[in-house]
């Protein structure tokens, strides 16, 4: 599967002979992030076109290089508060530890499939917490829709005959409560294998205006989903920290225990 990596065992936790008794051993990184290709990447309609020009080879300058010409939401990104927040936080203005948090996957593949519309509940996290224990504080709530498996194609988007996209998100009332609840902290994120935590027929972008006011970010077009566990992951976010940046294309990885 493209962008499906799952790189050997980094030294992040845990001292071991083998690593020579360094005290970050044993964690495992995941990539949660979809390869950017203008011939795969999925755009959310009206963006900015996506292009990579090669610039310099080899053989006839010494070195090869591309040149890339994107929007800053292109392909895995994610969003600061000033992407929808006026006066939010940029992204240059960010703390590290924005970038850096405790991970739950609440998985919806199964009333995704069978509802494109498909919002998630207050019950729904209820119901996750009586299996899974309750959310942590400064999580990042990663919604798992099963959206990943249509990247590149036109199913991904799921625009109708009206030009209404058609994808599986949060609930208002569910960003809320997450939000209100504390679980979301002071730096909690909300993730998604779609374009977004809204909803494809929300044309206000609820979810997202109430989340960037809240100053906390968004983690979007997510991949490789399977590789994250309900529980007891972080998320690691990356990308260009842009001058008054709205946010970046990103690499976002999962930091597992190993």
């Amino acid at each position: 599967m493209v962008g499906a990596t799952v790189l050997d065992p980094v030294d992040v936790t845990g001292a071991s002979p083998r690593h020579g008794g360094n005290p970050l051993a044993n964690l495992r990184l995941v990539n949660l992030s979809h390869v950017n290709d203008p011939a795969t990447t999925t755009l959310f309609p009206g963006d900015p076109e996506f292009t990579l020009e090669t610039m310099a080879t080899i053989p006839v300058d010494g070195f090869y290089m591309q040149y890339v010409m994107e929007g800053e939401h292109t392909g895995t990104h994610w969003g600061a508060p000033g992407h929808f927040e006026e006066g939010g936080l940029l992204a240059d203005q960010l703390d590290p530890m924005d970038l850096y948090l405790p991970a739950v996957k609440i998985d919806v593949r199964q009333k995704a499939a069978a509802n494109a519309d498909y919002a998630l509940t207050v019950d729904d996290l209820k119901a996750f917490e009586r299996r899974h224990g309750r959310i942590p504080n400064g999580a990042a709530v990663v919604l798992w829709t099963g959206w990943e498996a249509k990247w590149g194609t036109d199913a991904y988007a799921n625009v109708d005959a009206d030009g209404v996209i058609h994808q599986p998100a949060f609930g208002a009332e569910a960003a809320d409560w997450l939000i209100s609840s504390g679980r979301l902290g002071k730096r909690g994120a909300l993730g998604t294998d779609t374009f977004g935590p809204d909803l494809g027929t929300d044309e206000n972008f609820e979810v997202s205006v109430m989340l960037y006011h809240r100053h906390r970010i968004s983690l979007e077009n997510l991949n490789n989903l399977r590789t994250l566990p309900p529980t007891g992951a972080y998320v690691l976010v990356g990308g260009p920290i842009h001058a008054a940046g709205s946010g970046s294309t990103a690499t976002i990885y999962g930091v597992l225990p190993g």
